[in-house]
């Protein structure tokens, strides 16, 4: 398309700007100009992925004028990977192909935002702080590494696309099993979606001897295991690579193995604990569980940031009448008595005023709180519907690396998983106080292993074939 700038030159510029998408973007490409609104794309490192949402976001911004949104991760990513990132082929930002100086008003560097003479902006955002976009109205969003995103963000976003007709595209390599492939196997399977996934061999945008170089390089990093892994992941979009350095991989993939994501019918007669990693301006996160026949059932979760207690009162009592559940303990870290929230009062206090039950859980370290929330794991059964945050988190809570000593550290990486993972640490410290309770009848509570792919469908009750 060709606009005219609003400079006195009035030159013009067409876009997409001096780029034009390889072959195996225009699949992607042709969906997303042609009027598509969902695409999710798993594609391989270095295929371009970035360049193909930001080229039609200069576009998309020039047919209908409104606000636009890269969001990665973490706001913190956003300059690296995407406003400072230079083309290594042409030596330019690739922000500044994709959105030329002549077709701004103006450009705020600080804040990454750009407003362009026919009146839409874009700006770089973060998945990490998605509910402070709070009242924006926007009419497209593209989410970058959305493997590594925020899960909830889409959640926070979509009704504002959806009341303004706007487009959403989600671009990723692999992170394990996580929401990104929660959300592709959903797109393959609902019309108007885009689903794709392209291996480095699928595309050829790389030569033979750049993945060989590329495979060498992770086995020399990691081992020949681990390498072969990541490189799977990286490359050939493996859903089932392990995530690098992940605290729970095994117990966890035991949980998949097992097929421990079940519907799960709880004891209605007893009581439904939670287990909170309480933040003050950041993340706090809950999880609802439930102690029946030796076996943990995790019956929910949920998260936010930026709010106060009774914010998480509300929707503890919301969930309460939606479900039928008997409130039992709020376990809490064991510095609960510290005064938060800003009420001047400690988090327990406060927590009482709303008429919860805090009950503060032993102090230890956090490889003995991990130690424990690994025991946890091989005993818990995970309500689907925690599945694609909770279940998803304890997969990729992960140790960071340690560029200079090409280790990995025993400190985590601190991420969106931090807080679910920590809750659920806080978990394999409590569960162990509570009493085991054998459920009264036998049809009365449990759960119902899925069936196997293709397989005849078995199902069992608390542990029993009905």
């Amino acid at each position: 398309m060709a606009i005219q700038t609003g400079t006195p030159s009035k030159t013009t510029i067409r876009l997409p700007n001096n780029w034009r998408p390889r072959d195996y973007q225009k699949n992607l490409w042709h969906y997303l100009s042609g009027g598509g609104t969902r695409a999710i794309a798993v594609w391989h490192r270095r295929a371009g992925k970035d360049d193909v949402v930001l080229h039609h976001t200069a576009c998309a911004a020039h047919k209908r004028v409104g606000n636009y949104w890269h969001c990665m991760p973490e706001y913190a990513q956003c300059r690296k990977a995407i406003w400072t990132a230079v083309n290594p082929h042409s030596g330019k930002r690739r922000i500044d192909e994709a959105f030329p100086n002549e077709i701004r008003e103006s450009t705020n560097e600080s804040e990454m935002f750009i407003r362009f003479h026919n009146g839409s902006t874009f700006q770089a955002i973060g998945s990490d702080n998605y509910n402070a976009q709070m009242g924006a109205s926007v009419v497209g969003i593209a989410y970058s590494e959305w493997a590594l995103a925020h899960p909830g963000a889409w959640g926070f976003h979509r009704p504002i696309l959806e009341e303004n007709n706007g487009w959403a595209a989600f671009i990723t390599t692999p992170r394990g099993r996580n929401h990104a492939k929660a959300m592709y196997d959903m797109a393959l399977q609902t019309p108007g979606w885009f689903a794709e996934k392209l291996t480095a061999f699928d595309t050829k945008a790389l030569s033979g001897e750049q993945l060989d170089a590329s495979l060498k390089e992770y086995i020399a990093l990691f081992g020949r295991d681990v390498g072969t892994s990541q490189f799977q992941q990286e490359y050939l979009v493996d859903f089932n690579a392990s995530v690098l350095g992940a605290f729970y991989a095994l117990e966890m993939m035991d949980v998949r193995k097992e097929r421990r994501i079940a519907e799960i019918v709880p004891d209605y007669d007893r009581p439904v604990h939670r287990a909170w990693d309480i933040g003050v301006h950041h993340d706090t996160a809950i999880v609802w569980f439930q102690m029946v026949g030796g076996q943990i059932f995790i019956l929910d979760v949920y998260g936010a940031n930026n709010v106060g207690v009774e914010h998480y009162a509300g929707v503890i009592a919301q969930r309460r009448k939606q479900h039928g559940w008997i409130d039992g303990h709020d376990f809490v870290p064991h510095d609960a008595k510290v005064m938060e929230w800003g009420t001047g009062r400690t988090r327990i206090e406060t927590m009482q005023d709303y008429e919860l039950h805090p009950t503060r859980i032993r102090g230890v370290t956090k490889a003995d709180g991990i130690e424990a929330a690994r025991r946890a794991i091989a005993l818990s059964v995970f309500h689907p519907r925690t599945e694609e945050v909770l279940v998803a988190a304890l997969e990729q809570y992960h140790r960071k690396w340690d560029e200079e000593q090409k280790t990995f550290s025993k400190e985590e990486e601190h991420d969106w998983t931090s807080h679910y993972a920590d809750a659920f640490r806080y978990l394999g410290l409590a569960w162990q106080a509570l009493p085991v309770i054998q459920p009264p009848e036998p049809r009365r509570t449990g759960w119902v292993i899925p069936p196997p792919p293709d397989e005849p469908i078995v199902r069992r009750y608390a542990g029993m074939r009905l």
